[in-house]
């Protein structure tokens, strides 16, 4: 089975970002993750997806940071 034929249920990561952008990425340490803002928790992609969501979301312009891009917890 292929990598891409599981990628539509993140489809809405890499649309044109919105302002504020909802999803970024973010690299923290060896981690690059996709990351919602709204929610401020790292968005559950899987392992095996991941590059290529990455791929298509830098592709569509989303942000990327090392910088933690959520909003502080408590």
């Amino acid at each position: 089975m292929s990598t891409h034929a599981g990628l539509a249920p993140w489809a809405h990561l890499w649309q044109p970002p919105t302002s504020p952008p909802r999803w970024v990425i973010w690299t923290a340490g060896d981690d690059t993750m996709v990351f919602d803002r709204l929610l401020n928790i790292p968005a559950p992609v899987a392992d095996a997806v991941l590059p290529e969501v990455l791929r298509r979301m830098r592709r569509a312009g989303a942000p990327e940071s090392d910088d933690y891009p959520g909003r502080a917890c408590g």
